[in-house]
């Protein structure tokens, strides 16, 4: 009875004993990384899986506080590495060969529904901002593996992340721009960027703007500074704080007080409620000085539900087209804000601005379309042209209507005049779509009502802002973003069309509503064999290029002026990234 037990034993034996002879000849494989959002941030607790070619799975793992995940005792072959998480697209890296006693390092990150076609934020970016992979402190590292093949032909994918080493990282930025037109940003600007990732993940960025000086009757620069910190938060959730401090000694007030400061404290939250609902809060507080000191608060809520796969319903208010979510602070360069006398009081703009929308995953791309409704107080319109200091004000005649409710900028011609509100209501339609891996395009559509001038009118040269009156039309826009892979050029190009008499934006607090007809910014590495060290980037960043949209009129001193929702600027300018 125990001869055929033993021959069962024995046979055991020799086959596990063949197995480890087998795999001591082919050692076997493993796979490690991090797994990140696409603000940097490390995820707990995702789920990632190996799969082979016919997506049976051969491996699992949790990653841990810190994002990292590990599977081992992985066979020889071609595999793909699969990362899921609650409120996240699955994330997919498809074609990993591994060799016998390969070690990878795979980083993947995870985008939301949202997070797809938000390609093209509110604010617009500036000249000196750097690169998509260095936005923001926790992005600074994040995502960028460097590719090699060692001598025995195995796959080793090396990550920069700060976060996976867990060593403080610090880049630095300079940059200098040059151009016209600009409110509160003419002439030659000199900015330097710092930003330091920390060992727990958090971060710091600073920022310091210091412009030319102009004219005779200006004796000191411009200023604009910030300072930035993020940090991560309980329950999936993140936050980010900026203080910034502008000064602007050519900005001329309507009563000819010289000179406008401000200090504005911008703060944002993120918090992900199980694989439910995402919700983000914050907004900004302002202290102006301009003929007297004023303050505002413009607070912004955003709630977005996924209720089926591939679909999500949100909810937005904003009273500011600065700062409308989270990712409105991925630059902490804010806008110079624009602070006039109106009413006897220092007032800004505002508004309340209240979106439904709906949206669904389509292949690689998005649609969404929004129902909203704007109930604007105050209206700040652009204008410029040759204005004189006359134009601006009279001493004998201090109660000339063109003075009241007006902020110049005295090195450009440049002026912010003080609307009346209005109400609107319309809808929003967007659809994004890669083109190529690099590339995307984006069309909007949107309805609504915005001030403008009756073409059969002229502008009241006494009074432009009692000549505007709200009216209903439509807008459509085309718009690009990417990078070009031959030469390396990152892109944004848009045409926003809307009617010639108008002069502000139809739906102003959509992705578009600041771009004005033909805008573009392109950003190109230069590179010249060992002539150039490397990271030297040229940048042109330009405003309605072909001055579309101007409403002329004659000031009360016979100089012409005009009004648009946008005048046209030009920037150009070098920056060094180290």
């Amino acid at each position: 009875m125990l001869r055929p037990q033993g021959k069962i034993v024995f046979l055991t034996l020799v086959l596990l004993t063949a197995a480890a002879c087998r795999a001591a000849d082919f050692p076997s494989a493993a796979v490690s990384g991090v797994v990140r959002d696409s603000q940097g941030i490390v995820q707990m607790g995702a789920l990632v899986q190996i799969l082979t070619a016919d997506s049976s799975m051969v491996g699992t793992a949790i990653t841990d506080l810190h994002g990292r995940y590990l599977i081992a005792h992985l066979v020889p072959g071609k595999y793909q590495v699969r990362a899921t998480a609650a409120l996240f697209i699955p994330a997919l890296k498809g074609n990993l060969v591994l060799r016998s006693g390969a070690r990878a390092v795979v980083d993947l990150t995870l985008n939301t529904l949202f997070e797809s076609s938000a390609w093209i934020p509110a604010e617009r970016r500036k000249t000196d901002e750097p690169s998509d992979d260095w936005k923001w402190t926790l992005r600074s590292a994040a995502n960028r593996p460097i590719l090699r093949w060692n001598e025995d032909g195995n796959v080793m994918m090396v990550s920069t992340s700060a976060t996976e080493n867990h060593q403080p990282v610090t880049h630095a930025n300079t940059a200098m721009t040059a151009g016209g037109g600009g409110f509160g940003g003419n002439g030659v600007h000199n900015v330097f960027t710092v930003d330091r990732v920390l060992n727990d993940g958090s971060g710091v960025r600073m920022r310091a703007d210091v412009g030319s000086v102009h004219g005779s009757s200006v004796n000191s620069p411009s200023i604009d500074v910030s300072t930035g910190y993020e940090s991560r938060l309980g329950l999936a959730g993140v936050s980010r704080t900026v203080i910034g401090y502008h000064s602007h000694p050519e900005m001329i007030a309507s009563n000819g007080v010289v000179g406008l400061e401000a200090m504005q404290l911008a703060s944002a939250e993120k918090m992900q409620i199980g694989d439910f609902a995402e919700v983000e809060a914050g907004g900004t507080i302002y202290v102006l000085r301009t003929s007297a000191y004023a303050m505002a608060s413009q607070p912004f809520l955003k709630v977005t539900v996924h209720p089926i796969s591939g679909w999500s319903v949100g909810y937005r208010m904003a009273t500011s087209q600065n700062l409308q979510s989270y990712a409105g602070l991925d630059d902490i360069q804010q806008d110079v804000p624009a602070a006039v006398m109106y009413r006897g009081h220092v007032q800004m703009d505002h508004g309340l601005h209240q979106e439904f929308s709906l949206g669904k995953k389509i292949g690689p791309g998005i649609i969404q379309a929004s129902y909203y409704r704007d109930s604007l107080d105050r209206v700040m319109i652009a204008g410029g042209g040759a204005l004189s200091p006359a134009s601006i004000v009279n001493p004998a005649d201090i109660d000339q209507p063109l003075a009241k409710g007006l902020l110049a900028d005295s090195s450009t011609g440049n002026f912010r005049l003080m609307g009346a509100g209005y109400n609107s209501q319309g809808v929003n339609v967007v659809l994004s779509e890669p083109l190529t891996k690099s590339i995307w395009i984006a069309v909007e559509y949107a309805t609504g009502s915005a001030l403008s001038v009756k073409d059969a009118e002229a502008i009241d040269p006494a009074n432009p802002a009692a000549s505007l009156t709200p009216d209903s039309a439509t807008s459509a826009t085309v718009a690009l973003k990417g990078r070009i892979v031959r030469s390396g050029t990152r892109v944004r190009a848009a045409y926003r069309w809307q009617p010639s008499r108008f002069v502000t934006a139809i739906d102003p607090y959509a992705s578009f509503g600041d771009q004005a007809f033909f805008s573009c910014y392109l950003r190109q590495a230069i590179r010249l064999g060992h002539l150039l060290p490397p990271g030297l980037d040229a940048t042109v960043d330009i405003t309605n290029l072909l001055a579309q949209g101007y409403r002329p009129f004659l000031s009360k001193d016979g100089e012409t002026l005009f009004l648009a929702q946008a005048p046209r600027t030009l920037q150009a300018g070098l920056a060094f990234t180290f």
